[in-house]
């Protein structure tokens, strides 16, 4: 019987042992296409066994170091080691990595079993072991009664998981993965990155993803590499990333936030203030000591404000008064845009825990926005 998910991802960091071993070392890596440099002097460790994401926007770069990941590209300069072997000049069918194409890239004449099978007729296995390793494949995906059907007689999930299979039948050390959900609809892809995760767990292979959905690396990967023109702007676990982003550009990137730009007017006992432009008085905790003066900017995100009709018992200090502007129901929570006095429109979020609300906000209503002073982050750029 398969172990917990959640008790061997909860206890997994090597990369916070300093006797870990990286599994995968790119030191330095560079590629450029003519005068446009795709990847700028990335270096990053991978360690065993890890669900590893690389999140970015559409041209980033994240795609291309996959790709150089499979040696289907070669960096421009600088060194990719896999398992203590540089994978200088090794050809992408002699590396113990798989990939699997957003497309899936299935034979649309052949059969789901010969789909799977395929890389392993190529390598020359032998008949009855082709067969044994093709069943074990299409058990582990689920796929058993779908052996004799051709991809177009399959749903798109069923087709993700017969690519997912053709890549495991192999046994690669590393499978990579490019955009591998973005076919799915949104309620089969939430449920497939979960079933990615058990089979990660249960094949003990390291994963390497490429996504632009925050919410998929977020679910998926035990660390995320944020991506932006070429370099990683910041390498951490998804709670690390969302809680205590090192840049406004991952605060920006990552889920939802507000940021509020302003000058310390002190700082001391772990805590600074700082007047934002619209003049709001923000404490925040910070083990950084800005001097007076300083520009500063502190991000929080909507579901840390609180929205009430009367002032907090700390007014004027973190909060301040607005009207709502918008209202988003989404279900299990509701987002609202209030527009501060300044014109700036900050976004709070509630969870609605209860059916129905006596005296729901509506539009128009003055309210007061607050948040403690553990709220948020300050943002050193």
């Amino acid at each position: 019987m398969m172990k917990s998910l959640g008790s061997i991802r909860r206890s997994f960091a090597p990369w916070a042992d300093p006797a870990s071993k990286p599994f995968i070392s790119v030191k330095n890596v560079t590629k450029k296409f003519g005068d446009f440099t795709a990847v700028d002097d990335l270096s990053l460790n991978i360690y065993t066994r890890e669900f590893f994401a690389l999140l970015g926007a559409s041209g980033c770069g994240k795609s291309t170091l996959l790709r150089m990941l499979a040696g289907f590209e070669q960096p421009t300069s600088g060194e990719i080691i896999l398992d203590g072997q540089s994978l200088a000049g090794i050809p992408p069918y002699r590396r113990p990595v798989n990939m699997m194409f957003q497309s899936y890239a299935l034979f649309p004449h052949m059969t789901v079993e010969n789909n799977v099978a395929f890389g392993l007729k190529q390598d020359g296995m032998p008949k009855a072991d082709i067969a044994e390793r093709v069943a074990q494949m299409l058990k582990l995906v689920k796929l058993e009664k779908f052996a004799k059907r051709k991809p177009h007689q399959l749903s798109g999930g069923q087709r993700q998981r017969v690519a997912l299979a053709r890549s495991l039948a192999k046994r690669p050390k590393v499978l990579l993965l490019d955009e591998p959900l973005g076919a799915l609809d949104k309620k089969l892809r939430e449920e497939t990155q979960f079933e990615l995760m058990d089979l990660q767990q249960e094949l003990g292979l390291t994963f390497v993803v490429v996504t632009h959905d925050q919410e998929e690396a977020m679910t998926m990967a035990d660390r995320i590499a944020v991506m932006s023109h070429g370099k990683v702007v910041q390498v951490a676990t998804p709670a690390e990333i969302y809680e205590a982003p090192n840049s406004r550009f991952v605060a920006d990137f990552i889920g939802d936030v507000n940021i509020f730009d302003g000058k310390v007017t002190s700082a001391e006992d772990g805590y600074i203030r700082v007047e934002t432009t619209g003049g709001i008085p923000v404490r925040m905790a910070s083990p950084e000591k800005p001097g007076n003066g300083a520009k500063a900017a502190v991000a929080i995100r909507p579901e840390k404000i609180r929205i009430g009709r009367q002032p907090p018992a700390h007014a004027p200090v973190n909060a301040a008064e607005g009207e709502i502007w918008d209202i988003g129901y989404l279900g299990d929570m509701t987002v609202f845009h209030i527009r501060l006095k300044d014109g700036k429109v900050v976004k709070a979020s509630s969870l609605n825990a209860v059916r129905a609300v006596e005296d729901p906000l509506g539009y128009d209503q003055q309210v007061w926005i607050s948040f403690g002073d553990d709220a948020g982050v300050v943002l050193k750029d």
